[in-house]
């Protein structure tokens, strides 16, 4: 398995070669797929992950043959079809007055199938939709999909906060069910323009780090404990999960931080005030926004792409 495409949301699959076609990398091929024929871009694969597709066995697809020249004029004619293919249908949407937002139109390359995807807060029923689409696109295959706001993000691609490639069009294949906790239990700012992607969701490696810092926090005394230090008696007042110490304030008002190992819970009344960070309490900012709006529900994602 020497060659591979990228195919639905950025997913690589490797390529079934005849050997009777010669490739080469970064050529245009046409591939067999559940939907249709497709013509994709065939890359190059390093042996390593040759050798490892070769031990799984992972699902391949059959090239059919490499583009000509004329084909790659017919896959430009494609492209601008399916531009105004999607207009034609979201003047119909609104004709309707569906309340759907439509997101993108694949046509493939055999011209046999087109494919509406689109989002929606609720059940849409477009049956009176489909049937003036059948009168608009004849003899061809005419799937509306449902799909949800974070496949509509993994569809569209961009760049996240951290300024890399979104995570659901490279390499995410399955969205975990993210909370508000996890951003809460990492001491980030619950501020929805600071949590949040594209998507409207909240960020998805808000799970990557999640389980070093629940294991981070074992034996962390609680914000606002009475602790005994080398130095004598405090309040906690900020945790630094990821180099183990804690924030310390002191009697004399002065904040001083200590390894965990070094301080002691006690049951003590310590007169010392302390503020409560407001990334433990609410929204520093955009606090009209409803923090579950930001948590994942049934309209989330589908993987029906």
């Amino acid at each position: 398995m020497r060659f591979a495409v990228k195919y639905l949301k950025n997913t690589f699959y490797p390529l079934e070669v005849p050997e009777t076609i010669h490739l080469e990398d970064g050529q245009m091929v046409l591939v067999r797929t559940e939907k249709g024929e497709e013509a994709l871009k065939a890359f190059l694969v390093s042996p390593l992950v040759s050798k490892i597709w070769d031990e799984h066995k992972p699902e391949c697809l059959k090239v059919i043959r490499t583009l000509s020249q004329r084909d790659l004029q017919t896959l430009d004619d494609i492209k601008k079809e399916e531009v105004t293919s999607f207009f034609k249908c979201q003047a119909l949407v609104h004709q309707h007055k569906l309340n759907m937002n439509l997101v993108q139109c694949r046509i493939t390359f055999d011209k046999r199938k087109i494919t509406f995807y689109y989002t929606a807060p609720e059940r849409v029923d477009f049956r009176a939709l489909l049937k003036d689409l059948t009168q608009v696109f004849t003899r061809v295959r005419i799937d509306l999909r449902h799909i949800g706001v974070r496949d509509e993000t993994s569809i569209i691609d961009g760049v996240g906060l951290c300024g890399r490639p979104f995570c659901c069009s490279t390499y995410l294949r399955k969205f975990a069910q993210i909370n508000v906790k996890l951003a809460k239990d990492q001491g980030m700012p619950i501020s929805p323009g600071k949590i949040s992607g594209t998507c409207g969701r909240l960020l998805c490696c808000l799970t990557y780090e999640y389980s070093n810092y629940i294991e981070a926090a074992k034996g962390m005394p609680p914000i606002g404990s009475s602790v005994m230090t080398p130095d004598g008696l405090g309040k906690v007042c900020f945790l630094q999960f990821l180099n183990g110490t804690v924030s310390v304030k002191m009697e004399d008002g002065k904040t001083k931080e200590f390894p965990k190992g070094d301080i002691e819970m006690v049951d003590a009344d310590v007169n010392v005030e302390i503020d409560i960070p407001t990334t433990m309490t609410s929204y520093t900012d955009d606090s009209n926004i409803d923090i579950r709006q930001l948590e994942d529900d049934r309209n989330s994602s589908t993987g029906n792409v």
